[in-house]
Order: structure tokens, then C-alpha cells, then sequence
């Protein structure tokens, strides 16, 4: 079997969209196994601010730094705190943000970090070591929350058959493993021959929740906004249509110059935020995908920053927290 670890998925395509230049400063917002950090100091002269949650990442990118001749800055913290970030680096203008949205395949790959149902592990999930886990959130939330998560983050149509399932195996012992989670989806949710695996939508909908990945998203993105200087480029790769919808939005609302009208010529246009770089999504090779499964969903948006000024990020959809979910409503 081949080690996709270190795939970065559309990889050149995402670092060729920033069009990184000598002097250039990038940010990097997903490190991960620093695929895309590599592309960039591939570039002479590039400095990269590179940012994961994960504290097993930034262990892992200790070599990379060391290498880097100083051109290489990795801090451990949610990809939303980018703007930050870059401040706290003396860089509050850069010249690209590049994101690879969603979990990494060494997550996957990691038993015990229970984000797969492939595995038997502890029901955990988070990227971070912090905050509730999987097992956290099956044990207390309600079963309309559980139902909602579900059906939202999961686009699962038996929500409520896996709700009303987890909520009565609960009261019989704890949920503690992924395989406790799988026989109880899989007794309520069956899978045609080729189809994916029963419980792929609700492991897919509780990692997300648990790690709060599209708020992030939502907010990540309003954060590339600030710091990205005129003419900066912005390059974001999605793994399922959750994901690309909020890209795809952010970057028609940013982009679009409506506001005025004829019959009110009083109303000023509204002046873009960003001009998109490729009105369809750049989808990963044929070949890509048989070296790398990963990469069949995979989809590339990429917007250019205008000079107009930074607007704040939109209101959350509204959808379950974990905050409230976790309080009890």
C-alpha cells in the first residue's frame, strides 16, 4: 500500500495559484505533514507562517523548521486565528493563504485518535487535545441535538433512526469505542454492495461538530480577507460539499459588485472584496486520485484580494454548537 501521508492533495495546483514570488510572505493555515509549506519555500526567498492545531503536526514539522533557515514559522492554533497569528509575527499584510479543509489523512490513519470508523479506538475525534470529544458529545447531547448533527454535518437521511439508536444503547453502557458506534449505526443504517460504509456519515458529522470545522471555515476565511495585501491570493482546497458551499459563497459575495439600481442611482455599488481566479473548482487528475483516494472529492477555489477594505465575517448559519449542545441546550 502506498503512504499518502505526505500527499498534499492538488498540491501544485494550490501552491501555483498563490504565484509565490521571492520575498513573499505566505500563510500556510492547515500544516499538517507541510506539503503546501514545502511548495512554498520551494520558491527562493519566501517565508512562510504555517499554522495546525494539531500538536502532533507541529512535532512532526520540528525537522522542516530546523531546514527552513529561519523562513519557516509554525504555531499551534485554530486556522480562524490566522489574522492574529500573522500579528503576533509581525506580518499583518501577507501575500497568499493556502487551507486544505477538513481532517489529514495521518488523523485517519491513527487508531487512537478514533477519527475512523476503519479503526477500533478510543471515540475521540478532536484535532486539538482540548475540549469535548466524540464520546463527550454522544453521552450528553439530547437526542434531537444528536438527530440535528447528524442530519446537518452529515447529510444523513436516517438521522433520527441513529439518534434514537445511540441515545438507547447509551442508557444500556457508555460509548466509549469507534466500534461500540459503528455496530450501532450499522444496525439501523444498511449499505448497498459499493455503497460507502454505513456509519460514514455520522463519523463525518460528529468530527466536524466536535472540532467545529465549518465555524471555523466560515471565520478562517474572513480572516484571510484582513491579511491578504491588494493582488494577494487566497487558495482553498475542499473535501466534500459542505465545505465547498461555504467557499464557493464566500467567494461569490465577495467578489460581486451588486448595490446599485437604476431606480435608486443614489445607492453606491457595492465594491468587491476579491476577484475569483477560476469560476469552476480545479478537481484533482485521474492520476492523483489513483495514487491518492483521498483526492476524489477534492475540489480547488482560488480568489484574488482587491484593494477595497476588509469586511467582518458573516453570521454563523444556525446550526448546533457545541457550546450549547454540550450545556444541554
Amino acid at each position: 500500500m502506498s503512504d499518502t501521508r505526505h500527499i498534499s492533495v492538488l498540491g501544485p495546483e494550490a501552491v501555483e495559484m498563490l504565484s509565490p514570488r521571492a520575498g513573499g510572505v505566505y500563510v500556510d493555515a492547515t500544516f499538517g505533514a507541510g506539503g503546501y509549506s514545502r511548495m512554498i519555500l520551494a520558491a527562493e526567498g519566501t517565508r512562510v507562517i504555517a499554522i495546525d492545531r494539531d500538536s502532533t503536526a507541529i512535532t512532526g514539522g520540528a525537522d522542516l523548521v530546523a531546514s527552513s533557515a529561519g523562513r519557516l514559522t509554525l504555531v499551534e492554533d485554530r486556522f480562524s486565528n490566522l489574522a492574529d497569528v500573522c500579528v503576533a509575527h509581525g506580518m499583518p499584510l501577507v501575500d497568499g493563504v493556502v487551507m486544505d479543509v477538513g481532517v489529514s489523512s495521518m488523523q485517519l490513519d491513527q487508531a487512537e485518535r478514533g477519527f475512523s470508523f476503519r479503526f477500533d479506538g478510543p471515540l475521540d475525534m478532536r484535532m486539538s487535545q482540548h475540549g469535548p470529544s466524540a464520546a463527550d458529545v454522544v453521552a450528553k447531547a439530547s437526542e434531537a441535538d444528536l438527530a440535528n448533527i447528524i442530519y446537518i454535518f452529515g447529510e444523513e437521511r436516517h438521522s433520527r433512526a441513529v439518534a434514537r439508536a445511540i441515545v438507547a444503547a447509551r442508557k444500556e453502557a457508555e460509548i466509549t469505542t469507534t466500534k461500540q458506534l459503528v455496530e450501532i449505526v450499522s444496525k439501523v443504517v444498511w449499505a448497498k454492495p459499493g455503497e460507502i460504509h454505513p456509519a460514514t456519515r455520522t463519523f463525518q458529522a460528529l468530527r466536524i461538530f466536535v472540532n467545529e470545522e465549518l465555524d471555523e471555515l466560515h471565520t478562517a476565511l474572513a480572516a484571510a480577507e484582513q491579511v491578504l495585501k491588494p493582488g494577494g491570493r487566497l487558495s482553498v482546497v475542499s473535501f466534500h460539499s459542505l465545505e465547498d458551499r461555504i467557499v464557493k459563497t464566500f467567494i461569490a459575495e465577495r467578489s460581486k459588485t451588486g448595490g446599485g439600481s437604476r431606480h435608486l442611482p443614489e445607492v453606491a455599488q457595492a465594491t468587491p472584496r476579491f476577484k475569483i481566479v477560476n469560476k469552476r473548482p480545479i478537481v484533482a487528475s485521474d492520476d492523483e486520485t489513483k495514487a491518492n483516494p483521498r483526492a476524489r472529492s477534492a475540489k480547488l477555489r482560488g480568489a484574488e484580494r482587491t484593494d477595497a477594505q476588509a469586511q467582518d465575517a458573516s453570521p454563523l448559519p444556525g446550526w448546533p454548537t457545541l457550546a450549547s449542545v454540550m450545556r444541554g441546550g
